[in-house]
């Protein structure tokens, strides 16, 4: 049969202990014109899931919000999608304005105010983590909870209306004149161990955050990056945010000390500068975050909503208000949103690094488009992935009829996943007559109720043209206490 071949050329990629493939086919096909959907399925279903969002409170911010809060609704629709509904869910909202202080000062250690009294101004400790609410209608705690009972399915809510337009009026509440010194990453950070947000985070949950901002990551590793005296002055800048680019980010094309980084000018091949003496390592970042979840990294997934990384580059500009043009980072996209106003956002180079080292958990959205929708949609789909989706997405392609489909899909299950001690063993594709063995088989069945056809009301795009899912049969005997299981399966697609 076809999925013989398939599947051996795919098993092979994935796993070299395993045995060969029996030879069972009757032509080959050839893999690199058969468009293939990978599926992901943890065996234990976990549907605790954790919601963190930083939002970028800076100045310019204010239509973001207004994007994010207007479409949040389509992120809920996906997570709602999920068999079985709703995750479990907290929602908890920080925003990026942590005011002077360093993660490696002394805390509560902080610098003196920037910009008193103007947006954008930064002072003492700034929102320092703290989830907010902003009036809305959310008793009992600082986040949002929405969980069902494991037995009657009734669902605890601690927020009155609509989840999406708590969240929305949450989002735009941030509003737009935090510090323009945006600490996001340790704003993070701060907010999943800060004790003001107890509660939030559940043990054996998921834990999603993710990022909306329109400049890079600032995360003070001390102070002294935004000291105002001519020495300062003479020896960082002008005290504008173009001092976390100068000494937070390299170039290896033109950019490879902070003296080059204040010169006019494209410059590529950027990253983060891992030796500044006033930004935060991006890696001690990573391994702060994965600690939340140390027994299973694999729970946590990031995503940001941010400028684009495709070109960076040193302008002059006069900042508002001044009358004399100094180096700052040039914006890497615009839009022009419903007012007819042009809004810009510029190269998150550290943020992108900090989003990658989370291999397989992590995606990314540019923020400059008029509607987020497709965005959130994507962040969904992300954590709709990693919770357990079995319901195919494509349409698959079906080597038999339509009274008899032969589907195309290699199939096993995987212990311990990602780790030194992964054992992949072939799971056989379930009889097509007959009864079913004693033992873990899959097959391809139909079920419109969890897996409806849909299409995007707004696009009329198809999300899911068909309704059928991967079913595994006994898979029971594949659940060991303690032990991390997933199905995997690689099915052959057809564009047509």
């Amino acid at each position: 049969m076809r999925r013989s071949v398939v599947a051996c050329f795919l098993m092979t990629l994935a796993a070299s202990v395993l045995a060969g493939c029996p030879d069972r086919s009757i032509d080959k096909v050839d893999p690199l014109q058969a468009p293939v959907e990978a599926k992901d399925i943890p065996v234990n279903i976990n549907r605790d899931l954790d919601l963190l969002f930083l939002i970028d409170d800076s100045p310019s911010m204010a239509d973001k919000q207004a994007n994010l809060a207007a479409n949040f609704g389509d992120f809920i629709t996906v997570l709602e999608s999920i068999p079985g509904g709703l995750p479990n869910v907290h929602i908890g909202v920080v925003t990026s304005d942590m005011g002077t202080q360093g993660l490696l000062d002394m805390n509560p250690a902080f610098g003196p105010t920037v910009g008193a009294g103007l947006p954008g101004a930064c002072s003492g400790v700034g929102k320092d983590g703290v989830m907010q609410i902003f009036g809305q209608p959310v008793a009992g705690s600082n986040f949002i909870v929405d969980t069902a009972d494991p037995v009657t399915g009734v669902r605890t809510r601690n927020y009155t209306g609509d989840l999406a337009t708590v969240f929305g009026n949450i989002a735009k509440g941030a509003g737009a004149r935090g510090c323009g010194f945006e600490q996001h990453l340790a704003a993070v950070q701060r907010a999943l161990n800060n004790p003001a947000n107890s509660g939030f985070l559940r043990d054996n949950a998921y834990l999603g955050v993710i990022i909306i901002a329109d400049e890079d990551d600032c995360s003070l590793s001390h102070y002294s990056l935004l000291a105002d005296d001519n020495s300062a002055r003479a020896n960082l800048g002008a005290v504008q945010s173009f001092r976390c680019t100068r000494f937070g980010v390299l170039c290896d094309q033109g950019g490879g000390d902070t003296n080059q980084m204040n010169q006019v000018g494209v410059k590529g091949q950027c990253h983060p500068s891992d030796g500044s003496q006033y930004i935060a390592k991006i890696d001690d970042l990573v391994t702060n975050l994965k600690k939340v979840k140390q027994n299973d990294p694999n729970k946590i997934i990031v995503a940001g909503i941010l400028g684009t990384t495709d070109r960076f580059a040193v302008e002059l500009r006069t900042p508002p208000g001044e009358n004399t043009a100094i180096p700052a980072l040039a914006h890497s996209c615009s839009y022009v949103d419903g007012a007819g106003m042009t809004e810009v956002a510029d190269p998150p180079i550290r943020i992108k690094r900090f989003l990658d080292q989370f291999t397989n958990r992590s995606t990314f959205v540019p923020i400059c488009q008029k509607n987020l929708s497709g965005g959130l949609q994507q962040i969904g789909d992300l954590l709709k992935t990693v919770i357990g989706d079995p319901c195919i997405e494509g349409k698959l392609r079906n080597f038999g009829s339509d009274a008899a489909p032969v589907y195309d899909c290699a199939v096993s299950s995987v212990t311990n996943p990602g780790t030194t001690n992964a054992m992949e063993t072939i799971m056989p594709e379930c009889p097509a007559t007959g009864g079913l063995p004693s033992t873990p088989c899959w097959h391809i069945v139909a079920d419109p109720a969890n897996c409806p056809m849909s299409t995007d009301p707004k696009t009329g795009t198809t999300i899911h043209p068909g309704s059928l899912k991967l079913k595994i049969e006994n898979d029971d005997q594949l659940k060991t206490p303690g032990t991390d299981v997933h199905v995997k399966a690689n099915c052959t697609t057809t564009t047509g």
